[in-house]
């Protein structure tokens, strides 16, 4: 079963910005509008960094997952005589 996040974002003018830029309500992501039309996107920088971090985690398992079809594995018994090795140098 996939569960859908509702990816609506609140939308503000380019004025209430320069207006609220120092107490921005920042619960989620907020799009920001000049013209009628998106010009950008305002996050909390705790969100940032779990959307950042959620990147590099995907990207890490996909640099797995090509290391596995092509064959580029080890047992972890192997692993760890090849880190025994490395430390008793």
């Amino acid at each position: 079963m996939k569960m859908k996040r509702d990816i609506t974002m609140r939308t503000e003018t380019v004025s209430f910005l320069k207006k609220h830029a120092a107490d921005l309500p920042l619960d989620d992501a907020m799009t920001i509008t000049q013209n009628g039309k998106p010009i950008y996107v305002v996050e909390s920088y705790e969100e940032r960094q779990r959307r950042d971090q959620a990147i590099a985690l995907m990207k890490l398992v996909s640099f797995g997952r090509e290391d596995m079809t092509a064959g580029r594995t080890t047992s972890s018994d192997k692993f760890k005589e090849r880190l025994a090795a490395r430390k008793s140098k």
